[in-house]
């Protein structure tokens, strides 16, 4: 038997390392959870169908909260219950779904807590047990930006209707994930 019953290392969970130091880490680890990623698109889904303020806004937003929800997760070693990020999945497809016609203000109250909710989630999901500090977060909040980025404008240069109605019907089955991710995430709950 090569190594099948032999003991391993550490066992790391929720913290991808790609051997490229701890930005890189922080990046790839976005990338590869779709608790994080799904969330995100929606919201830049969202902001671009209200036009390029509500996406401009949710662009710088959205990453400077996820990073101080991070840091203030590290410092006070906050935890949130499961359902909260998942339920930011849930909110965020049903906006996008019913195409709703949300103020800039509330556009950009939305983005703040779901990059805060999610930068707590992250650091209380694996960064904290691990020690993995700012660096990882800056990481997450780069990739965020890029994704929103490249969402959001793509949505803001669409101009046919059919294709906001597929960019809603894309919102719905995001919030179909949503909801059974939240049902998954209570499903321990007493």
């Amino acid at each position: 038997m090569s190594g099948l019953a032999t003991p391993s290392g550490a066992v790391l969970a929720h913290l991808v390392t790609t051997g490229l130091g701890p930005f890189y880490d922080g990046v790839l680890h976005f990338l590869q959870t779709p608790q994080d990623g799904l969330p995100v698109l929606a919201l830049a889904l969202f902001a671009g169908l209200r036009g390029a303020p509500a996406g401009r806004a949710v662009l710088f937003l959205l990453p400077a909260a996820w990073l101080a929800g991070g840091l203030a997760g590290l410092g006070l070693h906050a935890a949130i219950g499961p359902a909260a990020p998942t339920g930011t999945l849930l909110l965020c497809g049903l906006l996008v779904a019913v195409d709703a016609r949300l103020p800039l203000a509330a556009t950009v109250i939305l983005a703040g807590g779901v990059g805060f909710v999610h930068g707590l989630e992250n650091a209380d999901g694996g960064m904290a047990s691990v020690q993995a500090g700012a660096l990882e977060l800056i990481g997450i909040a780069a990739a965020v930006f890029v994704v929103s980025a490249l969402a959001s404008a793509f949505v803001v240069s669409l101009r046919a209707s059919w294709a906001r109605i597929a960019i809603r019907v894309a919102g719905s089955w995001m919030a179909a994930i949503g909801l059974l991710l939240v049902g998954w995430s209570l499903r321990g709950v007493k």
